[in-house]
């Protein structure tokens, strides 16, 4: 048969029967897949065009797979394959069998399948859990990070000189911090469910679109603070006192937006506690001294990241009253924004010098600075997409100074004791004396005569 031949076949098939067929001239030489009887993708030059399919289907048998198209996009995961040898017996004849699409489905009396049981129920828990995993903000992770960050560069500055930071901490931290994060976008939702109605970018968020009832998510929260506290209970209780101290923050930042134009002071507030809880966590107590330039540094960057995603809402937000830094510096947001950075900077240089750090850290200061200002300098504070792409940078930023950190620590020379370098790790002691090496005191004193 000529490819012309072959050809008009496919395209009289696919425009009156609705199905497509290959002819790879073998024991499988034709393959018909209808996708939701609807939709078909047209191959013409034989199984090229096409994943490999499994050498042994039946004919009219529903198997379940992705099928994709290297002429098309993927199609329905989803479609009944039909083998046939009927061609090799019509090879000479130059004609090719005719099956419609209603003759396939009909024929199929196969039960369902096991595959197309597990997809209903993956289907199912998924549409039961993904409200929930998008009010606790799973799918867009970089609030969590954000969050993280502080707490890893407090851990890290607090490890000894010559060591490594303390990885179950920052394991800890890292899984509270998704956690309250998720807590903090509930209550969040929560008190701003109307308002989130009426902004076009947060409109279809769960409580907003009525995909979760206030209940469930308060019942929904009372899990999340279970679980942080959960976490939080395996730290000292110094640190515990202090992280519990935080909840007030979480819990008020959501109403600032109402009543000032700076709830982004009171968020970096919140979102940089970790910056004194893992100092805390690690040595028992804050060391105020690297800690306080620490914290203000974190609440600057805050202030930098949140006051560019803020401009993405901030024709909504003038609409319905709703207040932030974004509308208080308006044309002059990039000059704050400068000045936020400098004092970013500055703090993180105290906190070097208060830990004693060596040049390794001083040099991811000096690429956090760059990375900020190449961040004010090329942003477009009318364009969202542009804003958005640089609050999710922000992530990198986090990443460069604590590796900085990191590096910075372990480059500092051990600190030593009269018995040898002390051993790695913030736990490390001092190693005690052998019982050998102790002066042997008599039980008894002797008498002098």
């Amino acid at each position: 048969m000529s490819l012309l031949r072959k050809i008009q076949y496919l395209q009289n098939n696919v425009r009156f029967q609705t199905f497509i067929c290959t002819t790879p001239q073998m024991c499988l030489d034709e393959r018909i897949c209808t996708i939701n009887s609807k939709k078909m993708h047209i191959g013409v030059t034989g199984r090229n065009h096409f994943t490999k399919l499994p050498t042994q289907l039946f004919v009219n048998t529903p198997y379940c797979s992705n099928f994709n198209c290297k002429l098309e996009t993927q199609s329905s995961s989803c479609a009944l394959y039909a083998t046939t040898k009927r061609y090799a017996s019509n090879e000479g004849k130059n004609q090719l069998p005719k099956v419609s699409v209603s003759q396939a489905i009909s024929s199929s009396h196969e039960p369902e399948s096991n595959i197309t049981k597990s997809y209903e129920l993956k289907k199912n828990i998924k549409e039961a859990f993904s409200p929930y995993c998008r009010l606790m903000r799973l799918d867009r992770p970089i609030g969590t990070y954000l969050l993280f960050w502080p707490c890893a560069w407090s851990i890290a500055l607090s490890a000894n000189a010559g060591c490594w930071p303390d990885w179950k901490m920052l394991g800890l931290f890292a899984t509270g911090a998704l956690i309250m994060r998720g807590a903090g976008c509930t209550i969040n939702d929560l008190w701003d469910k109307d308002i989130d109605a009426k902004v076009e970018r947060t409109r279809t968020r769960p409580l907003a679109s009525g995909e979760v009832t206030q209940f469930d998510a308060i019942v929904f929260l009372s899990a999340q603070l279970s679980l942080g506290l959960l976490v939080l209970l395996q730290l000292n209780w110094q640190s515990i006192v202090l992280g519990a101290s935080s909840l007030g923050l979480v819990i008020t930042y959501p109403l600032m937006k109402r009543v000032t134009y700076w709830p982004q002071l009171v968020l970096g507030m919140a979102f940089n506690w970790g910056a004194l809880l893992g100092w805390c966590a690690t040595q028992g107590v804050v060391n105020w001294e690297a800690c306080l330039p620490l914290y203000l540094s974190g609440i600057c960057w805050t202030i930098v990241y949140d006051t560019i995603y803020a401009h993405q809402d901030k024709f909504d937000d003038m609409q319905i009253g709703v207040k932030s830094t974004a509308l208080r510096f308006g044309e002059n947001t990039k000059i704050w924004l400068s000045g936020f950075t400098a004092a970013m900077l500055s703090g993180l240089t105290l906190a070097g010098v208060a830990t004693d750090q060596t040049v390794a850290y001083y040099a991811a200061v000096g690429v956090v600075g760059a990375h900020l200002v190449q961040q004010i300098y090329s942003l477009n504070i009318d364009n969202p997409t542009d804003c958005a792409k640089k609050f999710f940078s922000n992530h990198q930023v986090g990443l460069i100074l604590f590796l900085g950190i990191v590096l910075g620590t372990l480059l500092k020379p051990k600190e030593k004791t009269d018995n040898g370098p002390i051993a790695s790790g913030n736990n490390a002691f001092p190693q005690m004396q052998p019982a050998s090496n102790l002066v042997n005191i008599p039980a008894k004193p002797e008498v002098l005569t």
